[in-house]
């Protein structure tokens, strides 16, 4: 769960796989930024979108793998 920018462990990736309901894959970063505007996500969770390290995501577990990636920096 995200609150007042903080964020409880695992929180932001519920929150991110919410704001991604009805995706069509492939993607780009940008189309997922939409989808999750579209889905009315927290400021949070689209600045972690955006910050994630690939731009072109085949399948919902192609996001994960980059989140998990960009939390492991």
């Amino acid at each position: 769960m995200v609150r007042r920018g903080k964020t409880r462990r695992g929180g932001i990736t519920s929150e991110i796989e919410k704001s991604l309901k009805g995706m069509n894959f492939p993607a780009n970063k940008q189309d997922l930024v939409q989808q999750a505007k579209s889905n009315r996500a927290s400021r949070d969770v689209v600045k972690a979108i955006q910050n994630l390290p690939e731009d072109r995501f085949n399948s919902p577990t192609d996001v994960a793998k980059a989140w998990g990636e960009e939390r492991r920096g």
